[in-house]
């Protein structure tokens, strides 16, 4: 039971967030920034953020050269640029907020294996250029097969290679504890284990109804705005919002005496990826070998495409050296039918900003940035 105390000082707040990823915290001290002496609650489900914030591959990226190209299948070339000039903007407010000595960032170089089937993108090398110079201010791609042998790929499959000028690499641990800190710092509320199971409009207002791990009581939250920042869960709140969860499959090696490369990688149209992480080989991806399967909000593994991700290590990144798996894990990303996340209010007191698209290192800063403003200009 809650006391009278409790329910006159503890449960009542300007702004709540749902969700403590990126986007949520990125939101929470947007708002602080510019109302120091609103009251600013975050509501996180699980024990740490839970989602992809804290499981992803820490790659600050913008978009591979096959991933740009088949965007275009489905998108006009304004659409596509208006996407990386979101990522770039976003990883910037990322780097300028936190400074790169916090978050881990590093920039030792950002490639693509280009297979046999492959090769005809190249064709479209000069014109994907073009098209983003305008938003880099330079060549997005470069080709450097040379590096091939020096990194010591299988080149039965990477039959060409790509630098991607504007990319990097940070430590999604540091990155993810930095914005904790920082929310601290700047007096955000965090609260975890807080199950939010209902949200309902009312007058001046928005009720949240939260579970707690700790006790079967319910307790209802009040606030004059809401932000759902909860991505592939918010249908759990909103089921007829358009979004589809998506699993990401997760490895990392032993440490691997005199590995030749270092940086980050893309492959497939970015479906794969790999980098080098303190002298291991952290490698994901594979959704696309199971759509069916991994669209779901469930962390567990996959063994067929573990078995791929393996096999995969053995004979193009790693071929002809020995190693052993460490660790396993799974993130959940949410899709949409385009790539563009849900931005907007949902009603006249709750706003949405959800369906990251895989983005969410990169997009997350600038979208807790537009919901800020927009849940106070409201």
């Amino acid at each position: 039971m809650l006391s009278y105390w409790e329910k006159q000082s503890l449960l009542q707040y300007d702004y709540i967030i749902l969700g403590s990823g990126i986007a949520g915290l990125s939101t929470a001290i947007s708002l602080k920034e510019r109302l120091p002496a609103a009251r600013v609650l975050v509501l996180e489900r699980a024990l740490l953020p839970t989602g992809a914030s804290t499981k992803n591959a820490g790659f600050a990226c913008i978009g591979s050269l096959t991933e740009i190209l088949a965007d275009l299948q489905s998108l006009s070339p304004e659409q596509v640029t208006a996407l990386v000039t979101q990522r770039r903007k976003g990883l910037q407010m990322l780097r300028q907020r936190l400074g790169d000595e916090r978050i881990g960032y590093r920039e030792q170089g950002s490639y693509e294996l280009i297979s046999e089937q492959e090769l005809p993108a190249l064709d479209q090398l000069s014109a994907a250029n073009e098209l983003l110079q305008p938003v880099l201010g330079g060549a997005a791609f470069t080709l450097v097969n040379e590096y091939i042998p020096r990194f010591a790929f299988n080149a039965q499959y990477a039959r060409a290679l790509l630098r991607n000028n504007y990319e990097g690499e940070l430590h999604t641990g540091k990155m993810m504890r930095a914005l904790i800190d920082l929310a601290i710092e700047k007096k955000v509320e965090i609260k975890t284990g807080c199950n939010a199971m209902q949200v309902e409009e009312i007058r001046g207002g928005v009720n949240v109804i939260v579970k707690q791990d700790a006790t079967p009581e319910e307790i209802t939250f009040h606030c004059s705005r809401l932000a759902i920042c909860t991505n592939a869960f918010t249908k759990t709140l909103l089921p007829e919002l358009d979004l589809q969860p998506g699993r990401g499959q997760v490895l990392i090696t032993n440490l691997i005496p005199d590995l030749l490369f270092k940086g980050i990688f893309h492959m497939d149209e970015g479906y794969f990826y790999f980098r080098e992480l303190d002298g291991r080989v952290l490698f994901g991806g594979g959704r696309n070998l199971d759509f069916a399967g991994e669209a779901t909000t469930a962390f567990d593994l996959n063994n067929k495409i573990q078995q791929v991700l393996e096999e995969k290590l053995r004979s193009i990144i790693l071929p002809g050296r020995s190693f052993t798996i460490t660790d396993r894990w799974t993130g959940i990303m949410a899709f949409g039918p385009d790539k563009q996340p849900i931005l907007r209010p949902f009603s006249a007191y709750i706003f949405l900003g959800v369906r990251m698209g895989g983005m969410g290192v990169a997009i997350g800063s600038a979208v807790g940035e537009e919901l800020a403003k927009m849940m106070i200009s409201h």
